[in-house]
């Protein structure tokens, strides 16, 4: 009875592991590939317009979308990097975190998330309409210095 159960257990766990690296090796492939390319500088410039909805200076938007599309350790970084540059300041760094913790990763979360049965488009435009509405109520509500 233990032995079955640990067998089957082990079984699904061996099957899920091997869902999650059919999707994060080739994704981590296309992505190492898309900065390669500077796919996401140009992604960037269309959102600049929406940065100052959401009370940050335009240079936001590529760490943002690096943060959104990457994951939160690649976006750290080019937010770090912004920071010391003195390209964003407080207000800018505190926005982009805020919405970041609430949506980053969207490719490969979503796709994780959609192996184990959630729906892609639900995950995405939630995760997304709260980022954006957490975001830009702060960047009204709370004072900077």
């Amino acid at each position: 009875m233990v032995e079955k159960l640990f067998i089957e257990a082990l079984s699904g766990s061996f099957n899920m592991l091997i869902k999650i690296a059919m999707i994060v090796i080739p994704l981590m492939v296309v992505l190492e590939v898309a900065k390669e390319l500077r796919v996401l500088e140009k992604w960037a410039k269309p959102l600049e317009p929406v940065m100052g909805f959401l009370g940050m200076k335009k240079e936001a938007a590529f760490p943002l979308l690096a943060g959104l599309i990457f994951g939160l350790a690649y976006g750290a970084g080019l937010i770090i990097d912004s920071a010391r540059e003195g390209i964003l300041k407080h207000k800018d760094l505190v926005l982009i975190s805020i919405f970041l913790v609430i949506c980053h990763s969207l490719i490969e979360d979503t796709l994780l998330f959609v192996a184990i049965g959630a729906k892609a488009t639900v995950l995405i435009i939630y995760r997304l309409i709260l980022a954006l509405i957490v975001t830009f109520l702060v960047s009204r509500l709370v004072k900077f210095n």
